[in-house]
């Protein structure tokens, strides 16, 4: 059997690469389309909330130079969102961290997740297509036909030895996102204590959205290793988290299970 085409398009955004896939029979046009308008709609939003460029919403604002209010409409929707998340975290998660509004730990997996929504899973409607999906740094919005049996198997890899896959992660249409210090060192910073976390060496997150996932990711981080305290309060989800000794504490919808190495993590994205 013929494995149906694969189309991937990558672009580097946000400081990260962001890399589009789409299975099956879609035209190029359609393909270069979305993926055109997909990209376009990232380096937009990375205009307003970059916390690298000087002339971004977000700066200007922390500078006094912008009021929230004549901010892109971006700006106040993702600060409602912050919020939320951090009434839900219970302050596991915030954008006001550093003392000054800060959506940099929300701002990729929402607009990942909106652009891929508005772009790329309109692709799968066509009669060939079969999969779409995007990988912005590991966290991942994915989409599968209605008519189709394929899904995305995702690996997670061990923190501390990247060679080493823990964990595969089945989703049909759903999202993925992983938080840690593995790549980036102790970026992550303890809201509560305003320093940086070196507990946990990665949590990954599966949820039906990237939004979600990630802040919940950013979340088990912060909490550490041994605290699954939060985990009934991050909704219909799936997650693991690895510490720097590499043990794996899962979990499911809020339950913990215990489960063997090469495990199959069931999302609760159907």
């Amino acid at each position: 059997m013929i494995a149906p085409r694969r189309r991937v398009a990558v672009e580097r955004i946000m400081g990260t690469a962001i890399s589009v896939h789409v299975v099956g029979d879609v035209g190029a046009d359609a393909f270069d389309h979305a993926v055109s308008a997909c990209f376009d709609e990232l380096r937009r939003v990375d205009g307003v909330f970059s916390p690298y460029r000087d002339d971004s919403d977000i700066l200007r604002i922390a500078r006094g130079e912008l009021a929230m209010t004549d901010a892109s409409p971006w700006v106040a929707e993702v600060a409602r969102e912050c919020a939320r998340a951090e009434a839900e975290t219970r302050g596991l998660f915030t954008a006001m961290w550093s003392g000054v509004f800060d959506p940099t730990g929300y701002v990729k997996g929402w607009s990942v997740e909106r652009a891929a929504r508005a772009h790329l899973a309109p692709l799968i409607e066509s009669p060939g297509a079969v999969a779409a999906g995007i990988n912005a740094g590991g966290d991942m919005q994915l989409f599968t036909a209605a008519r189709s049996d394929r899904t995305w198997n995702v690996a997670i890899v061990d923190p501390g030895d990247p060679s080493r896959v823990i964990a595969t992660v089945p989703v049909r249409d759903g999202a993925v996102a992983t938080s840690g210090g593995a790549e980036r060192g102790a970026h992550i910073v303890d809201p509560r204590t305003g320093v940086a976390v070196a507990g946990a060496g990665s949590a990954t997150v599966v949820s039906a959205s990237l939004a979600h996932a990630d802040v919940w990711a950013t979340a088990a981080v912060v909490a550490g290793f041994d605290d699954l305290g939060w985990i009934s309060r991050a909704g219909r989800a799936s997650g693991l988290i690895v510490d720097g000794c590499g043990r794996v504490r899962r979990w499911v919808d809020g339950v913990e299970i215990s489960v063997g190495d090469g495990a199959v993590l069931d999302p609760a994205a159907r």
